[in-house]
């Protein structure tokens, strides 16, 4: 029987009740009693005033600007009073089809299997064999939160679409967490180094890494962008246009630009402050028995994801180049089944630490690995060869070289304004660019430490991942012409797990070879035997 298989009728397993993961029936955490036969459950019925609220703020907050700004010659006490008129019907209306999914919707969860039916015309019927369920994600927006109601997403990790995952929109938080418990109840793993409880929880100090990334430039041009388009709205652009250049008029030129810049990069910093905060307060890390690791974290909309660990087939270090700077790195997981959720942007499901002081995700690695030292901080890298920064270097210069000489063309055939382009251009962007090349090659490097395969690469964006061995399921050769004149390869590690292949980039061939052999043994022999 498939993970994802339609019920034949309500017929089936009876509800596993109120018991707890530990067997027994928790007193503040009872679950909600069964509304139909067979331990069948309906959603909480407050559902129903989030919808009615969720409407009647969409209208009110759409409906009222306009009454004030087109009332038309109407009195505005009667354009108000339409607003409100048609705010009641459309929630109403909408509360009242809310209702009608509400009472056609059903979930139960027994010993073998969870199912959710739902639907009026089109019923759908859904059902997951908890044996292959690896995840249930809560998820509570601020108004749900008032209402003491989260969102409950059961998923198999199958990249399968809905068909893999069941969807309770809303419950209570208490029935949530049963569910949680009940769902991942997995039998205990092997002792570990590392005991269960918490593993990391948040220092407020790590909000300084914030600006530092590269989503600071994008929010300060998004801001100055929404400004615009605001202005416009209300028919003030060319007014709000005029204003900057009225304060800007007695300024040069480059540092007019300068203080625009200065500007957008400060609505930059503030958007990345504001963000962080909304997605990483309150965040923890813990390990719970059963061999789960739980994250939770969000300040207006609380989020609880869960990860077995049995599902880990080891963790990456990414270093963006400002956070490296500093001495700071993000800590992801490697693991099967993770799947990105389209709904909520903000639902990362693989990243167990927000960036944090290098040292600290190092330790959160071992700990979260039970390893005594993680491997990304212990592999003796094998650095690659010259040839390789030699590749980096020639890429760099014809990068900025290029672009260059087409300016350079260009402003021999029509105008000398191009060619001091041209000359600032080269002098700007190509002492970066060698630098950033040389950092590239430094970085380089793969090794065996354990039962793990390290490979680091990158400079914008360093990661240093480490794999298990057995997680490896092939391994992919390539070489471009460049490549095969150089002496060059690079490997790719194929697995089930994370980004689903990880590339050690211009290897020396015969090192790359037997470094692959031996990192996963009777792998990639038959192949180096046949040639």
């Amino acid at each position: 029987m498939s993970g994802t298989e339609a019920a034949a009728g309500p017929g089936g397993n009876p509800a596993a009740g109120a018991v707890t993961a530990g067997g027994a029936v928790s007193g503040t955490e009872r679950a909600a009693p069964a509304d139909g036969p067979e331990g069948w459950r309906r959603l909480d019925r407050r559902s129903l005033l989030v919808t009615a609220t969720v409407l009647a703020g969409i209208a009110l907050g759409a409906g009222v600007p306009t009454a004030v700004g087109m009332t038309g010659g109407m009195p505005l006490g009667e354009a108000l009073a339409w607003v409100l008129a048609g705010t009641g019907v459309l929630t109403v209306c909408g509360t009242g089809g809310e209702y009608v999914r509400w009472r056609r919707t059903r979930y139960r969860v027994g010993p073998e299997r969870a199912e959710l039916h739902t639907g009026l015309f089109l019923v759908k019927r859904r059902s997951l064999a908890r044996e292959r369920i690896r995840t249930v994600d809560l998820t509570a927006s601020l108004l749900l939160r008032a209402f003491g109601l989260v969102k409950v997403r059961i998923g198999t990790g199958e990249h399968t679409g809905n068909e893999s995952t069941l969807e309770l929109d809303a419950v209570r938080r208490a029935e949530g967490e049963r569910l949680r418990r009940e769902l991942l109840d997995r039998t205990p793993g092997e002792p570990g180094p590392h005991r269960e409880g918490l593993l990391a929880v948040l220092d407020p100090r790590w909000i300084g890494y914030a600006p530092l990334s590269f989503l600071a430039p994008v929010l300060g041009g998004t801001a100055a962008g929404g400004l615009l388009q605001v202005s416009d709205w209300f028919g003030a652009r060319t007014e709000v246009i005029d204003w900057v250049a009225d304060r800007l008029r007695d300024t040069p030129l480059l540092w007019s630009v300068a203080a625009l810049v200065a500007a957008a990069g400060l609505a930059g910093v503030v958007g990345t402050l504001g963000l962080w905060t909304e997605m990483w307060w309150n965040y923890r890390l813990e390990r719970e028995p059963g061999g789960t690791l739980r994250v939770r974290r969000g300040l207006l909309t609380s989020r609880s994801v869960s990860l077995e660990e049995r599902r880990l087939r080891g963790v990456e270090l990414v270093e963006p180049i400002g956070v490296r700077l500093v001495g700071a790195a993000r800590l992801d997981a490697v693991a099967t089944g993770l799947v990105h959720d389209d709904e909520d942007k903000h639902a990362d499901h693989k990243t167990l630490l927000p960036a944090a002081p290098v040292s600290f995700a190092h330790a959160l690695a071992a700990r979260v690995l039970r390893e005594p030292e993680s491997p990304t901080r212990t592999a003796r890298l094998i650095p690659h060869p010259r040839a390789a920064r030699s590749r980096r270097l020639r890429r760099a210069l014809a990068a900025v070289l290029l672009p260059a000489a087409l300016l350079t063309v260009l402003g021999l055939l029509l105008t000398d304004v191009l060619l001091y382009v041209a000359a600032a251009v080269t002098a700007v962007l190509l002492p970066p660019a060698v630098l950033l090349a040389l950092d590239a090659a430094r970085n380089l490097g793969h090794a065996t430490t354990g039962a793990y395969l390290v490979a680091r690469s990158g400079t914008v964006r360093r990661t240093t991942v480490a794999l298990q061995r057995s997680g490896v399921i092939g391994w992919t050769i390539s070489r471009s012409y460049f490549q095969r004149r150089a002496g060059l390869i690079t490997l790719t590690a194929t697995t089930a797990a994370g980004e689903g292949a990880y590339a050690i980039r211009d290897a020396a061939q015969g090192e790359g070879l037997a470094f692959a052999a031996q990192a996963v043994p009777g792998l990639l022999e038959p192949f180096l035997e046949s040639e």
